[in-house]
């Protein structure tokens, strides 16, 4: 005999039958997502690729006009990677005045430029970090970079008079050249000097480089370490970088503060090789020290 069901037991059937549905749909999705991977725009160092290379790496400055200048950072690898990623930095006297940063996925090739306007003579130093993340057979993780460099004095003296170079060619350029590094050199050694004091750094324990010598010296290889183990801390510390300076300078209390403003990070080097230590100051004067472990350089 048909017995026909009360209509709270139906309200209960479709709610397990709509909850039956939801939870396959979940479970769907979150296959589909685990199938599908896709790339994050992050710097992460993975063992070298000896083999892979940057066929062209370029940072280059150049004044278009009165107080405009034009920054471009560009760079090819010799193959396509499942990640490229391009990060620069532009400092003005010393101080983080522009960011540059740019990914893609399955490409080899990054092309970037902005341009950025300056009110006064500044000395302008242009760094920048290449990088290719590199997926093989059986899930190995390879990665490949570059670095490349640009830096370019420009005097302004009024609204109509107005010019820049790289080496001082006349004494009115050398004049310049002079005033302008002082003037930077001065300012960063106050900041420096004031942080190492704050947190108590022995600076007879480590190595001391601005980023922009870190860089130079890294290409042929830091003092006390192979090119090998060069390459290892260059890639452990713009890893770093880009994590805690370039997406926001992370604070003792995990407080993030914009870098714009920010001192010439001073690379302090581990005279033991445990470690590195980059210190920088905000623009509102607060001394910021990072630690980055230095592994697996052996």
């Amino acid at each position: 005999m048909y017995v026909k069901p009360r209509e709270d037991e139906v309200i209960v059937k479709k709610i397990y039958f709509l909850i039956g549905i939801l939870i396959l749909g979940i479970t769907a999705m979150v296959f589909f997502h685990s199938k599908n991977p896709k790339a994050q725009e992050s710097i992460t160092f993975f063992p070298i690729d000896p083999k892979v290379t940057f066929i062209t790496t370029e940072t280059s400055l150049e004044l278009v006009n009165h107080n405009s200048l034009l920054w471009k950072i560009d760079s090819t690898l010799d193959r396509k990677a499942y990640l490229r990623q391009d990060v620069g930095f532009l400092f003005s006297n010393g101080r983080l005045i522009g960011q540059l940063g740019n990914w893609k996925q399955n490409k080899a090739t990054i092309i970037q430029e902005k341009r950025v306007s300056s009110d006064k003579s500044a000395f302008l130093q242009a760094i920048s970090f290449h990088y290719a993340e590199l997926h093989k057979n059986e899930g190995q993780i390879y990665s490949s970079q570059a670095l490349s460099a640009d830096q370019l004095y420009i005097v302004l003296q009024d609204e109509n008079t107005d010019y820049s170079f790289r080496d001082p060619k006349t004494r009115e350029q050398n004049k310049s050249k002079q005033e302008l590094d002082e003037q930077t050199e001065r300012m960063l050694q106050y900041s420096w000097n004031k942080g190492v004091r704050h947190y108590g750094i022995h600076l007879r324990d480590y190595q001391a480089f601005p980023l922009n010598q870190f860089n130079k010296r890294a290409k042929s290889g830091l003092p006390g370490f192979t090119k090998q183990e060069t390459d290892t801390i260059v890639g452990q510390l713009w890893e770093g970088l880009y994590k805690n300076y370039f997406l926001g300078i992370k604070r003792q209390d995990g407080t993030t503060v914009n870098p714009i403003g920010s001192t010439l990070p001073l690379i302090l080097l581990a005279n033991n090789k445990s470690h590195l230590l980059v210190l920088t100051e905000t623009v509102r004067g607060e001394p910021i020290l990072l630690r980055q472990m230095i592994e697996d350089i052996d």
